[in-house]
């Protein structure tokens, strides 16, 4: 007879994989059937010591698998408790700062409690608040939520967070940048004394470290990667090249049948929606996701692209950690962004689960110190993969060439702003055509001076 919470394959009785961990019964053959064999390193440290009552501090990469991390051990203890709940209450709150993050957590959760009679809900700005009223109405085992509508639905009275006993928050670094720290610290104050908390963060500024201290009891500590790193699987390079080349240089790329599927990164909404219009132009169908979009339209652009009808997904930060895709093949940096930190959560969407993926970045001059932020966070320098600057061969060899680039000629010689001769211009220079250089026969402008072209001023014309 086999016991129930062996792997198949494995000797009767022996312990492996997430049974080893402490998940069982019908959990443990949901996550099974969902692929879910071998725990990851986050979920190996982090699913222990919950499964005690502990709270827990992660520092994990995006991707690294932290939803299975905190969901089986909040799913494990919720099962053991039975169905009864109370109206307009959640016994498990889950934050995430984006709404695609957090449809993809819930859509996680659904995979591994399969069978286990768990419900959840979703509570998102951009769709219709009374649909979300009316599911939480009745009481939910998880809720999962971004910030600003949950503030909206506690503060009307829709729901009540004082049965709440695990509270998560997720990408805790990312909703500190979006500003919802003191929404997160007034929701958890509403939430039982006695709750269980966990927060995961990718990076650790010091107002995260903070606010662990004040929302954490004794925590465990995980970290499973080095601080800010890029995953190994993921080949970078940059590609120097002017703003007004940029378009050309990246309809150039996309031609090529390897970028079989693509996301590019924008740094503003602006400029997403520009990139999009066009790469239409240029022939190619592309999706946008950014957070002047309804939901709605949204998670079809994220849906379009994950089924594959649009190869091309155009996007803000908003998608750059938490949109889980499989096959992504290439990223690619239109723009560098202004945190140097979200480079490394913008690559992480390719080369995920062990995959290979291509990371280029496109840098214009004025980006190039952003381009040095980038490679300190890195702890490498990117590979040249070619040099629109007027470099006479484009595609050079990183190694034989270290340097950035160098600013093209102007038709007189000048570099830069420096004369012939490499003499730097100096503040108090005069003009061009000032003093003695005036042409031959110029008259000296006066400020009121009707008459600023010469000769007499036209008779008035009769009436």
């Amino acid at each position: 007879m086999t016991n129930e919470n062996t792997l198949p394959g494995k000797d009767s009785g022996e312990l492996s994989g997430f049974a080893a961990l402490g998940i069982t019964g019908a959990l443990l053959k949901a996550t099974h059937a969902a692929g879910f064999t071998e725990p990851k390193p986050i979920q190996a440290q982090a699913i222990p010591p919950q499964m005690e009552g502990r709270d827990i501090f992660g520092i994990a990469q995006t991707g690294s698998g932290k939803t299975a991390a905190f969901a089986l051990p909040i799913l494990s203890k919720i099962i053991a408790l039975g169905t009864k709940r109370r109206a307009k209450t959640t016994r498990a709150l889950i934050l995430a700062p984006t709404r695609e993050l957090a449809v993809q957590i819930e859509d996680t959760i659904k995979i591994l409690a399969k069978g286990a009679h768990v419900s959840t809900a979703l509570v998102l700005g951009g769709v219709s608040r009374f649909s979300q009223v009316k599911k939480v109405a009745p009481g939910v085992d998880i809720l999962i939520a971004t910030p600003g509508r949950l503030t909206d639905l506690v503060r009307e009275g829709d729901l009540i967070l004082s049965d709440t006993k695990w509270l998560v928050l997720d990408e805790g670094d990312r909703m500190l940048d979006m500003g919802f720290i003191n929404d997160v610290k007034r929701i958890a104050k509403a939430t039982a004394p006695d709750r269980q908390t966990a927060l995961f963060s990718a990076t650790m500024p010091d107002e995260i470290a903070e606010l662990a201290k004040g929302l954490l009891k004794n925590p465990v500590r995980i970290e499973v990667s080095p601080h800010s790193t890029a995953a190994v699987e993921i080949v970078q390079g940059v590609v120097f090249a002017r703003t007004k080349q940029k378009r050309q240089v990246l309809s150039t790329m996309l031609a090529d049948e390897a970028m079989k599927s693509v996301i590019i990164f924008s740094r503003t909404k602006h400029g997403a929606d520009r990139v999009t219009k066009d790469l239409e132009r240029d022939g190619f169908k592309a999706a946008v996701i950014h957070g002047n979009k309804s939901q709605n339209a949204r998670q079809k652009a994220l849906n379009d692209f994950r089924e594959g009808s649009v190869r091309i997904l155009v996007a803000t930060d908003i998608a750059a950690r938490g949109i889980d895709v499989p096959g992504i093949s290439h990223v690619v940096n239109f723009d560098l962004p202004d945190e140097a930190e979200s480079y490394v959560h913008r690559i992480g969407r390719t080369g995920r689960n062990g995959m290979d993926g291509i990371a280029i970045t496109l840098c214009d001059p004025s980006e190039n110190s952003k381009l040095r932020q980038v490679e300190r966070i890195i702890r490498t320098k990117l590979p040249i993969v070619a040099d629109h600057l007027g470099s006479p061969d484009p595609l050079r060899n990183p190694a034989e060439k270290n340097e950035r680039f160098e600013p093209a000629n102007d038709r007189n010689g000048r570099r830069d702003g420096r004369r012939p001769g490499g003499e730097k211009k100096r503040f108090g220079d005069k003009p061009a055509f000032a003093g003695e250089r005036k042409p031959e026969g110029a008259k000296p402008f006066k400020g009121n001076n009707k008459r600023r072209f010469g000769g007499k001023r036209p008779a008035a014309r009769a009436a």
